[in-house]
């Protein structure tokens, strides 16, 4: 099996947050966190958050798949690694879009473990086009600003019918009129009604 977009999501609901404009059926996502048993009382159950996922997944149409051992806000860089680079090797993805390493550590460990697994290496397949892409927290407070070079078209409605399906993650911080209110902003640096913005990392043609 391979693709055309790889897509390192650090949670469930990062995808949506950041890249629908890319997603369809020739994109693959790995979910680095899913299982919340370690956090505090009141999070969502893991076969509540599978629930979850799959109703985003199956409406936009992707391949996906996830961490089953690490728990979220918990992993850490060395884990991801490998597991970065099997899928890199085995999908042979067009395009990989990670992260922005932001104030969140589980943003930061993704990455960091794409950063390695992405490096030139004769054991490795050589992606040509990596990109970064924004999380919505990440827009409106980021100590870590980014480059934004690299700008897509996106649906509105497809992008917040992908998020309602995260209902849990659905809160006055990141309501659905912010995330359309950055995306109109970042339909105005392209010339369009609304889009994502992304920071290219390496652009091989």
């Amino acid at each position: 099996m391979t693709c055309k977009n790889l897509v390192f999501s650090p949670h469930a609901d990062d995808e949506a947050l950041g890249c629908v404009s890319v997603l369809n059926e020739d994109s693959f996502v790995y979910y680095c966190g899913v299982d919340e048993s370690n956090m505090a009382a009141g999070q969502l159950p893991v076969n509540q958050r599978l629930k979850e996922l799959e109703a985003a997944a199956s409406f936009l149409g992707i391949k996906w798949d996830y961490n089953r051992e690490s728990k979220v806000n918990s992993y850490k860089a060395q884990e991801l690694i490998p597991i970065f680079e099997k899928l890199i090797n085995k999908l042979r993805p067009e395009r990989v879009f990670i992260p922005c390493p932001d104030y969140n550590q589980d943003h930061r460990a993704v990455y960091n473990a794409a950063l390695v697994a992405l490096r030139p290496h004769d054991t490795n397949f050589f992606v040509k086009k990596v990109l970064i892409f924004e999380t919505f927290h990440q827009s409106i407070w980021n100590p870590f600003p980014l480059k934004l070079n690299y700008f897509v078209p996106v649906d509105m409605n497809r992008k917040l019918k992908a998020y309602s399906c995260y209902k849990s993650e659905v809160r006055a911080m990141r309501s659905p009129e912010m995330l359309k209110s950055v995306a109109k902003i970042r339909g105005h640096s392209a010339n369009e009604e609304y889009a994502e913005a992304f920071e290219i990392l390496r652009w091989v043609e």
